[in-house]
């Protein structure tokens, strides 16, 4: 397996003339200058380095080259630690842990070393080449390449290439390319269900949502795995883009709806990464691709549509499509009879309003569940906040014709009475998380550039890590 380019592997012909990388906090930074000449601590005083997060320092040697670069540490099991490193020091090659250099710094983990910088390091050049390369890092291990942090690296990646790829190249059509390419490469098989195929075989509500757009819509099945491991079901909302249908969105509200496939990219992404490490479960992904588009047969404020599961839902908004086109999902995925089901979506608002853009709400009905997802999410440093299915908020979605509304007047609880809504789907006894992700980065921070974002996607898979360890 080839390396990204912001690596350098251990055999490189030029790691001999690596510069050594010196991680550091402020304690690490006083320990290591006492290791040093008096021209490197004069060098260092001069400089103002105090060992901050992400702060960075060339140290010349003796013919005036580079010797060293330290960088600014919080923490050093922070996984994006280095994260700083790829654009924050000059082009060129690093290397950690160097022989021979003295006063080597804070320990990263090979696992922590390989996704930061790699995070660190990404920038999505599909429309426009970077000003500069990263610098590269030399991996202690030769067998990085072949690590789960690796995997992970590419899986976030992944997530991030999908979200920033606008719509025009990234509509039902390319979702389904991405499934087809990871069955083939992991030998898995995809199963679409497609456009008016979706009222012949049951998936009434999917079709409903994506009927107006000139792609039509899918039901995309990714189905991988042993059927003597336990089954785990995951289901992403794919919506390729939301005009927010009749219901129309603002210009502000719609000018980020790319990225309203987000769900999808995570759902997409986790098969990857449990294929790619060998999970022992037999995975099914379902993604729900459509266009939420306007057109003279796009679906209606007040009509009423009988779900995949018999449930009559009453159109209150047609900017609440998420929860429309994954409740047939979700249906399907009960169908199936798995031992735990997932599912990723952008789907509200006022979930960011509650967290931010950088904490996902994970809802879940199964309270061992919830304890495995937020002590994965704490372990892996992949934040997730559990918010309530507080059942007499249920009465927000009540329909005077139908079983329910897919939305309601009032503005208040809204992750709430989404997630709400999707449990009415989810049969009883059938574990299932539910994370309102926003997969996108709204501010420009080390490892985290603007645009799209893996959120919850490494805690997901350490959850299904520990499950299947456990079975």
């Amino acid at each position: 397996m080839s390396l990204p380019p912001c690596f350098a592997s251990p055999t490189h012909e030029d790691v001999a003339q690596a510069i050594a990388l010196i991680p550091l906090d402020a304690a690490a930074l006083a320990t290591y200058l006492d290791k040093q000449p008096g021209r490197v601590r004069r060098w260092v005083a001069a400089s103002g380095f105090k060992a901050e997060a992400n702060a960075s320092l060339l140290i010349p040697g003796d013919d005036g080259a580079p010797h060293a670069a330290l960088i600014g540490v919080a923490d050093a099991h922070d996984p994006f630690a280095l994260s700083a490193g790829p654009f924050g020091l000059p082009p060129g090659i690093y290397a950690l842990g160097k022989p021979g250099v003295a006063g080597e710094g804070l320990r990263i983990a090979l696992g922590d070393a390989i996704l930061g910088w790699g995070l660190g390091a990404y920038r999505f050049e599909r429309y426009r080449k970077p000003a500069r390369a990263p610098a590269r890092l030399v991996l202690e291990d030769a067998r990085a390449p072949s690590s789960e942090a690796f995997a992970i690296l590419k899986a976030c990646t992944l997530v991030r290439d999908l979200v920033n790829t606008p719509t025009e190249h990234m509509g039902p059509d390319e979702l389904e390319a991405v499934a087809l390419r990871l069955a083939k490469a992991y030998g898995g098989e995809v199963v679409t269900t497609l456009g008016d195929d979706l009222l012949k075989d049951n998936f009434p509500v999917i079709h409903a949502v994506g009927r107006a757009s000139h792609r039509a819509p899918r039901l995309i099945a990714l189905h991988w795995g042993d059927a003597a491991y336990p089954h785990v079901v995951v289901a992403g909302k794919g919506v390729c883009f939301d005009t927010g249908g009749l219901n129309l969105k603002t210009g502000d509200g719609m000018r980020l709806m790319k990225k309203d496939m987000g769900g999808a990219a995570h759902a997409l992404a986790l098969a990857q990464l449990v294929m790619a490490t060998k999970l022992p479960i037999r995975l099914t992904v379902l993604v729900p691709a459509v266009e939420n588009s306007v057109a003279g047969n796009a679906f209606r404020p007040g009509d009423v549509i009988v779900s995949r599961a018999g449930i009559s839902v009453e159109v209150d908004n047609t900017d609440a499509e998420g929860r429309l086109v994954l409740c047939d999902a979700l249906a399907y995925a009960a169908e199936l009879k798995p031992a735990l089901l997932l599912d990723f979506a952008t789907l509200t608002g006022a979930a960011r309003v509650a967290l931010g853009p950088e904490l996902p709400a994970l809802f879940c009905n199964d309270e061992k569940l919830a304890a495995d997802c937020l002590a994965a999410s704490a372990a892996s440093r992949d934040p997730l906040w559990r918010m309530p299915l507080w059942k007499p908020y249920t009465s927000y979605l009540k329909s005077t014709i139908a079983d329910t509304a897919n939305s309601g007047a009032s503005r208040m609880a809204g992750a709430i009475t989404a997630a709400l809504y999707l449990q009415r789907f989810v049969p009883e006894g059938l574990p299932w998380a539910h994370l309102d992700t926003y997969a996108w980065n709204d501010r420009d921070r080390p490892g985290h550039p603007v645009g799209g974002e893996a959120l919850g996607l490494r805690a997901m898979h350490a959850v299904l890590k520990a499950r299947a360890g456990a079975a």
